[in-house]
């Protein structure tokens, strides 16, 4: 090859490097939530999220740029929030809980979408199936709502002496109505009475809990939602000052304090979900990428909690446990 012959080609892969950069540089993913990124536990998840993307070639001021976006409040405060970091342009929105993936799909059909934390995403009509989406959103469910007659069997076997349990649960959520019913549906054979806490924000739970301790042999189980997800720290310490032992839906609660939990490990669950906005970045379609179901829960185990309640946690109870807190 002639030194003439050489030099334009190297020009060329130069100029197709540049415009490589280039492209690849207005690359923009939109991040949506409720609630505050103030919540220790979603830190973690969502540097997990940014780590992956790293590890897979996408780093903010180098071919990336990150626009985060949240809202506090009930649903009606979610659109105006969405409707924003749409106009933003980005080529992928990670999305994260029912109310914020409501609100993004009441704003657009064309835009992709990769959620997370999202109990029945077919029931909630979010997606035509698990296998073919069909839509403009794909990504991973937290779990169905049959798993809070679970919720309900371990609180029980911690804690034989409850006779009565209050599902708290964040009002106007589809889902969170299917999960208080399988939890009735649980409760006649295992000998508990059930009431239910409709919540909308940390004020309702206080009056809510305040209530409900003034009755003994009480026990709580704590639906996860932006309400109780968001202020978990100051629902463990009421769960703790009125005696009440408590039954959460992913392993952070329990290793901050809380009493027992039962779910997915949700940073696994984030950095999955980068995977998934990777391959929407480099081309795939969210309607032909299946939904992910959980495929493994996480039992832990706060045996400190437990003393602190005057509880003895049953060996076998123990030795079913993936993680115990001493």
């Amino acid at each position: 090859m002639k030194r003439r012959e050489l030099m334009l080609l190297l020009g060329g892969m130069m100029t197709a490097a540049r415009a490589l950069r280039a492209q690849q540089a207005q690359r923009r993913i939109g991040v949506f939530k409720g609630g505050a990124y103030t919540v220790p536990q979603e830190q973690i998840e969502y540097g997990e999220f940014v780590q992956r993307l790293r590890e897979l070639g996408w780093a903010e001021g180098r071919n990336l740029t990150l626009d985060y976006r949240f809202f506090v409040g009930e649903q009606d405060a979610a659109r105006p929030s969405a409707r924003e970091l749409i106009g933003l342009g980005p080529d992928v929105i990670f999305s994260r809980g029912s109310p914020a993936l409501l609100a993004l799909l009441s704003e657009t059909r064309t835009i992709p979408i990769v959620f997370a934390y999202i109990s029945d995403p077919v029931a909630n009509r979010f997606v035509a199936s698990l296998a073919h989406p069909g839509g403009n959103a794909t990504g991973f469910s937290i779990h169905d709502p049959p798993i809070a007659g679970k919720w309900l069997q371990l609180l029980k076997e911690i804690a034989p002496r409850t006779t009565r349990v209050m599902v708290i649960m964040e009002a106007d959520q589809p889902t969170q109505l299917l999960m208080r019913d399988a939890a009735a549906s649980a409760a006649p054979s295992l000998g508990v009475k059930l009431t239910t806490a409709v919540i909308r924000n940390l004020s309702d739970v206080e009056r809510e809990i305040d209530a409900f301790a003034r009755q003994p042999e009480g026990g709580l189980v704590v639906v996860p939602n932006v309400v109780t997800v968001n202020n978990a720290e100051r629902v463990q310490a009421l769960a703790a000052r009125y005696r009440l032992p408590a039954v959460y839906a992913y392993p952070y609660f329990a290793r901050s304090g809380g009493l027992i939990s039962y779910g997915v490990n949700a940073v696994a669950q984030f950095r999955e979900a980068a995977r998934y906005v990777d391959r929407v970045l480099r081309g795939e379609k969210p309607a032909d990428l299946p939904v992910q179901q959980p495929t493994k829960f996480e039992l832990v185990i706060n045996l400190k909690t437990a003393k602190a309640l005057g509880l003895t946690v049953p060996p076998l109870l123990l030795v079913q446990a993936d993680e115990v807190i001493e």
